[in-house]
């Protein structure tokens, strides 16, 4: 790519990191015995999310991936005379039929419908097995356990198991394991990091991002809280902003003995942090913001030289001059997200084909 001749830092749409997951996505196709079905369920009238329904059909469209759109509460058009459908009625009766019916693979629902804890529970009633978002709790626990390999009858259990088999030494499942569904729009951001070099590939494998400092404002359990735990995860050093507090993740243990030992906890730990937003800008990499607000703008000013800035809101939460410092920016994710959420569509079909009724409920932790 070209430096911009104004010494700015490069503005990088996203369509050549989606392009190589598109070819994924399509040779997985070519090689499924049968078509997946995937099910979008609109229950608002909210345009970010009629607009997310129009963007999935046109791109399972466009793949060949047969999408069925279920609208229901306020999404439906009432007709003259009609009484006005409030937001989301209906939504749990639908997404109850999506997991019943074994012609559906997957579900996807627009959220936000009701907001908080009543978003979350709709959350845990979409079968893991069918679950292309990644939200369910059991693939939430799994990331935060930095649990990578499970098999595929453990997706039917409703109780996690800490049993372990062996160490991951790579991101090759071992034998009778397949992956686990990570969140789709998490795992569309360290995809994009990974292509622009964030991640070493010279590291271990789970210890790729280790030297980077990461801030990622929004701690929401959809984008923010899982996001941060991703890279933590994989080695860097992550504060976790949210409107309260801020915290510090990473899987290296913090000791003031300097003659202690130091080694990597199977999974990051968080630890309250003293610092500022503005202090943790300062000496972040890698600056990721998720805030649901467009009023909400990152200072450039407190921005580190030559760091990479990636923008997965809805709105933009950076400021216009956010070049001026950035080395890199990302303006949006969606592209590389609905190839994650297909590529999670694939794999759970996959797996529910492999799946006994009964078997061992073993779950593997990467290190």
């Amino acid at each position: 790519m070209a430096p911009d001749i104004s010494g700015k830092g490069i503005l990088l749409k996203v369509d050549s990191i989606a392009d190589a997951f598109r070819a994924e996505v399509k040779d997985g196709l070519a090689a499924a015995h049968r078509t997946p079905t995937l099910v979008g369920i609109l229950a608002t009238n909210a345009s970010p999310s009629r607009f997310y329904a129009d963007f999935t059909r046109k791109q399972c469209e466009g793949l060949g991936v047969r999408f069925i759109l279920k609208e229901v509460g306020s999404a439906v058009k009432q007709n003259e005379g009609e009484e006005a459908r409030s937001d989301g009625d209906g939504v749990e009766e639908v997404i109850i039929e999506a997991n019943e019916d074994d012609n559906i693979d997957g579900i996807m629902v627009y959220y936000p419908i009701f907001g908080g804890q009543q978003d979350h529970y709709l959350q845990q009633i979409v079968s893991p097995l069918k679950d292309v978002e990644g939200l369910h709790s059991k693939f939430h626990y799994n990331l935060y356990h930095n649990i990578r390999f499970i098999t595929p009858a453990s997706l039917a259990s409703t109780i996690p198991s800490s049993k372990v088999t062996q160490p991951i030494i790579d991101d090759i499942p071992p034998p009778g394991t397949v992956k686990s569904i990570i969140p789709c729009t998490p795992l569309g951001v360290v995809k994009c990091l990974e292509y622009i070099g964030v991640y070493n590939k010279i590291l271990t494998y789970g210890d790729r991002a280790y030297g980077r400092t990461v801030t990622v404002i929004n701690r929401s359990e959809v984008v923010g809280r899982p996001l941060a735990a991703l890279l933590a995860n994989d080695g860097a050093r992550v504060f976790s902003a949210d409107i309260d507090s801020i915290q510090e993740y990473t899987k290296r243990p913090r000791s003031s003995n300097p003659t202690s030992a130091r080694q990597y906890l199977p999974h990051h730990t968080s630890h309250l942090c003293t610092l500022s937003l503005e202090e943790c800008l300062a000496i972040s990499d890698v600056v990721i913001s998720a805030v649901p607000s467009a009023s909400y703008k990152v200072k450039t000013e407190w921005l580190k030289e030559g760091c990479i800035c990636v923008n997965v809101a809805a709105d933009k939460n950076f400021e216009k001059d956010v070049r001026d410092k950035a080395s890199i920016y990302i303006p949006a994710v969606g592209k590389v997200t609905i190839l994650m959420l297909l590529r999670n569509l694939l794999r759970l079909s996959h797996y529910n084909d492999v799946s006994a009724p009964s078997g061992s409920e073993d779950i593997i932790p990467a290190q």
